[in-house]
Formats: C-alpha cells, structure tokens, sequence
C-alpha cells in the first residue's frame, strides 16, 4: 500500500483531469453530432490518454531532476516543484524512467488498437505528436519547456489533440465543431501549468528554464493570465452566436465568480508562493468544471 501511495504521488494522479475531461469532451461532441456513442472505445480511449499523461509526468520529472531544476526549489507546493518522489528519496530517478516508459509503451498499445479499429492513421498521429510534445517539454535536445515554448506544447497536446482523438475514436471523422470547443480547453491547460510557473520563477529562472513566466516576468505575466482566462469565456459566446456549438454550453459561464475570484487574488498575491496557492487551485478546478459544462452543453444541445 505504501508503494502504491508513492508511484501515485510520483504519477501525479489526481492531475490526470487534465487528460480526462478532453476525452469526455470530445465524446459528447460526436453525441451531439451523430449520437453514436461506444462505452467501450471511451473507456479505452480514456485509459490510453492517462497512461500516457502518467508517463509523461514521469519523464518530466526524470528529466527536470537530471537538470537540477526540482533540486534548485526549496519551497515546492502541491501545484509546482514536481512530485519531489526522487528529492525526498522515495524512487529513484532511474526508476523513475523505467515506469514512464513502460507508461507510455501501454498507452502507445491502447493507441494502436484504436488506430487499427478506426481504420485510418488518424489516432497514430495524433498519439505520436501528443507523446513527442509531451516528452520533449522536459527531455533533450528540444526541452521545449527549457525555451519558451512548453505551454504551447502542453496546450496543443492536451487540448485539441485528446479532443479530436476521442471524437475521431467514436465518430470516424473530424469536425470543426470539435476543434473549436477545444481552443477553451487548451487555453485553460496552458493556464494550469502557467499559473503553477509563478511559484517556480526563481529556481527556474537559475536553472536557465526559459518558461513564459521568467521570459516576461510575473508583473507582466499575471496580465496574460487574465487576459487569456477571460478569453476562454468570449469564444464559448462566439460559438454560440455563430452557432458553431450549441447554445447550452452556455453553462460554462456558471463558473464566471469563481474566475473573478481567481484574478482578484492572483492580482494581490502574484509575487508570493504560499498565498498563491488558491490560483494555483481555483485554476485546475476551472479547467474540469468548464470543460466538464461545455460536455454537458454537447450532451443536452441541439447541433446545428
């Protein structure tokens, strides 16, 4: 039991929201649109994707490790500083990589599966640019989290991708409709792991760990954090207005107060750690509750 509770600190589990709000998502769309709906292919769907998020964690961790940026923070929270499961001597590093490759190479399966059963390559594509954005936010040469480019990387692959891929699973092909009501999501991704960089600043900024947040600096970095949020609920209003989704995705915008709470304490405490910890919080809950209502928008909408 005790080495279960460590590999699901070092996995990051209660982090896989992250990947599996956009497979529900991306089911609801194919509802909505076709009302076709596999339990099975779902549930492989969303298994593959959190096989795959554990090992990329994993390898995110292995590979900050090998940097030195997870050494170099001494005051990590829940939300930043990775799962210190190799600081705090519980595994080891190569221990570490062994389990995220083994992570991935079973997700990879569940993906080949699904490609063979979709009868296109659609799904290998889609799997092969999420696992290679994934691992290459951390690993070398690219360390495209090392260079400014990590966020993107996480929004893309955590976004659009998952969506479309669990569209494409149950509906055989691709829709606007898809792609659009994952703009939202992956902006909201790339705000989780935005806001978790303000407490990292220092310590990445000595480990030459070049995010968004040390480029611009948090001053600056905390206007782009609510310019973008704020975005998130104006283009659920254009798809609506242009009838790209269905008018009850509306619903998103229960989650508005909870936003605004977000960006008055981010505002207050931007330069601090510990009372910065609520944003870092409120955020990752954002993301689940409106991904989770624009489902239900699909779900109970009528497609136009």
């Amino acid at each position: 039991m005790k080495n279960l509770k460590i590999w699901v600190k070092a996995v990051r589990a209660p982090f896989f929201t992250a990947s599996m709000a956009p497979v529900i998502l991306g089911a609801a769309v194919a509802w909505n649109r076709f009302h076709i709906f596999s339990l099975f292919l779902f549930l492989l769907t969303l298994l593959g994707a959190v096989l795959i998020h554990g090992g990329i964690n994993l390898s995110n961790d292995y590979f900050d490790f090998k940097s030195g940026a997870d050494q170099k923070n001494l005051h990590p929270t829940p939300f930043s500083g990775g799962s210190r499961v190799i600081q705090e001597g519980l595994l080891s590093s190569e221990s570490i990589f062994k389990a995220s490759a083994t992570l991935i190479f079973l997700g990879g399966l569940i993906g080949i599966y699904l490609n063979y059963v979709c009868g296109s390559n659609v799904i290998l594509y889609i799997g092969l640019t999420g696992v290679f954005l994934g691992f290459f936010y951390t690993a070398a040469p690219l360390r495209l989290g090392y260079h400014g480019l990590g966020e993107v990387a996480v929004a893309i692959g955590f976004g659009p991708l998952i969506v479309l891929g669990s569209f494409f699973v149950q509906a055989r092909t691709i829709s606007f409709a898809a792609l659009f009501s994952s703009i939202p999501v992956a902006i909201l991704i790339g705000l989780v792991l935005f806001i978790n960089e303000f407490p990292d600043y220092d310590p990445d900024k000595h480990s030459h760990k070049r995010n968004l947040v040390v480029m611009l600096g948090k001053d600056t970095a905390k206007y782009v954090y609510i310019a973008c949020l704020l975005l998130c609920y104006l283009i659920v209003a254009i798809g609506v207005g242009f009838k790209i989704i269905p008018f009850t995705t509306l619903i998103t915008l229960i989650t508005f107060p909870l936003a605004v709470k977000a960006i008055l304490t981010l505002l207050k405490h931007y330069d601090k750690i510990y009372e910065l910890v609520p944003v870092n919080l409120t955020t990752v809950r954002l993301h689940v509750l409106i991904v989770t209502f624009l489902a239900i928008g699909f779900l109970f909408g009528k497609a136009h």
